[in-house]
């Protein structure tokens, strides 16, 4: 009888252990899909950041040309200006 009861609360000790186990293991996969899903909208929010960056970037390198080319034709407008004894109105009519 002794091994009866004792085989009993050894059996109710595995089905107790593995029921726990199986917990953990949902548990973990929980943990587990809630880091993947972070991780892809921390990945989603930095492409946006960085997509944003880039057009940012893009749009001033584009006013930065657009200044240098200003500044190079009234620098050859002057410069012609000057060779030709003409007005700097003149010298950007040729």
């Amino acid at each position: 009888m002794r091994k009866i009861a004792l085989v009993a609360a050894a059996g109710a000790a595995a089905l107790t252990l593995a029921a726990c186990s199986e917990g953990t293991q949902d548990a973990a996969e929980a943990t587990a899909d809630g880091a993947m899903a972070d991780t892809e909208a921390n990945m989603d929010a930095m492409a946006a950041d960085t997509e944003a960056a880039m057009d940012e970037a893009g749009a001033e390198i584009e006013g930065a040309a657009e200044e240098t080319e200003a500044a190079a034709d009234e620098a050859a407008a002057d410069a012609e200006a000057a060779m030709q004894n003409e007005t700097e109105e003149e010298a950007q009519a040729d």
